[in-house]
C-alpha cells in the first residue's frame, strides 16, 4: 500500500496494540476475560434455548459445529502459531462454553 498518513496511523496503532498485548499480565487478563465470556455465553445459550424446548436440537448442533470449528483452528496449527493471541482467546472461549454446558447439565441432574 502507499505510505499515506492514514496508513501510517493504522500501522502505528497496530504496533502499539501489539506491544501493549505483549505484556504477559495483560495477555493473561484477556484470556481470563475470554474464559468468563465463554462461560456466560454458554450459560445464556443453554437457558434461552431450553426455555421453549423447540430449538434444543438446532442449538446443540450449532454449538457442536462451532466447537469443532474452534478446535480445528487451534489444533490445526503449529505450536508457534497457537501462541497467537486471537487463537488462544478463541480456544479459551471454547473451553468456557464447554465448561458452562457441563455445569448446566449437572444442575439439571442429567
Amino acid at each position: 500500500m502507499q505510505n499515506t498518513r492514514l496508513n501510517n496511523l493504522f500501522n502505528t496503532i497496530a504496533l502499539r496494540l501489539r506491544l501493549w498485548f505483549f505484556n504477559p499480565w495483560r495477555r493473561f487478563s484477556l484470556l481470563i476475560i475470554s474464559f468468563l465470556f465463554g462461560f456466560f455465553l454458554g450459560s445464556a445459550v443453554a437457558t434461552t434455548a431450553g426455555q421453549t424446548a423447540e430449538w434444543d436440537i438446532f442449538v446443540a448442533a450449532t454449538l457442536v459445529v462451532l466447537t469443532e470449528f474452534g478446535s480445528r483452528i487451534f489444533y490445526g496449527r503449529s505450536i508457534r502459531e497457537r501462541q497467537a493471541l486471537w487463537v488462544e482467546c478463541l480456544n479459551i472461549l471454547k473451553v468456557g462454553v464447554t465448561y458452562s454446558l457441563f455445569l448446566e447439565a449437572f444442575k439439571l441432574g442429567s
